[in-house]
């Protein structure tokens, strides 16, 4: 209670629960269509395009902070919602992930679609999202919790209470004479609640993906 009254909990939890839905939703809705258009079209520059995403994988994601930085204020959404969304609506593990899973599906389900006069939205969003389930509960709670457990890029790329998000929120408790363990110790209890509630409810989904 001490918490939510004495600092700005509510808001940071609120732009925290806002980011971590919008990024995640982004991430199954795109991640799934580039996974979906490597395992089954063919076109041009498809393995150079392929081998790409593996690269970006090898990469740290540190290494991108600064040219990020540097873009964000270019284009002019630093210290907005947009700085914390748009560069992450698409997880290159997410790619491959699904890329790999709809692979092992079979191709003969596409096709008596195809028979039946189903268009290509119709079997991308009818017929094989549904089948997905288990890799896309899987990449749903890894891009929630990468996105919600985030500190250096809300960090850096926020400036002010208003969009700053948990993590940040909850590294302030920590000044350089003296940590504030109390406030500390209860943020990073209601920081656990929503992973978990997250587990439970998609936990036959991951255990089976």
């Amino acid at each position: 209670i001490d918490l939510f009254r004495s600092g700005n909990m509510l808001i940071y939890l609120f732009n925290s629960l806002f980011v971590g839905i919008v990024v995640t939703a982004g991430n199954i809705l795109f991640c799934f269509i580039c996974g979906y258009a490597f395992a089954r079209y063919r076109f041009i520059g498809k393995n150079v395009w392929f081998y790409s995403v593996i690269f970006v994988l090898m990469i740290p994601a540190h290494i991108i902070i600064i040219p990020l930085y540097l873009l964000v204020h270019k284009i002019g959404i630093y210290d907005t919602y947009w700085a914390l969304v748009l560069p992450f609506l698409v997880n290159p593990i997410g790619i491959f992930l699904i890329k790999q899973y709809i692979e092992t599906l079979p191709v003969s389900m596409e096709e008596a679609a195809r028979i039946d006069g189903a268009g290509e939205l119709t079997i991308l969003f009818k017929i094989m999202m549904p089948l997905c389930r288990p890799v896309l509960a899987v990449l749903t709670i890894q891009a929630f919790m990468t996105n919600w457990n985030s500190l250096i890029f809300p960090l850096i790329l926020t400036n002010s209470e208003a969009v700053r998000t948990l993590p940040v929120g909850l590294a302030l408790y920590q000044g350089h004479q003296a940590i504030d363990w109390p406030h500390l110790m209860a943020g990073s209890s209601i920081a656990v609640i929503p992973i978990l509630v997250l587990f439970i409810i998609f936990q036959r989904q991951i255990v089976s993906g």
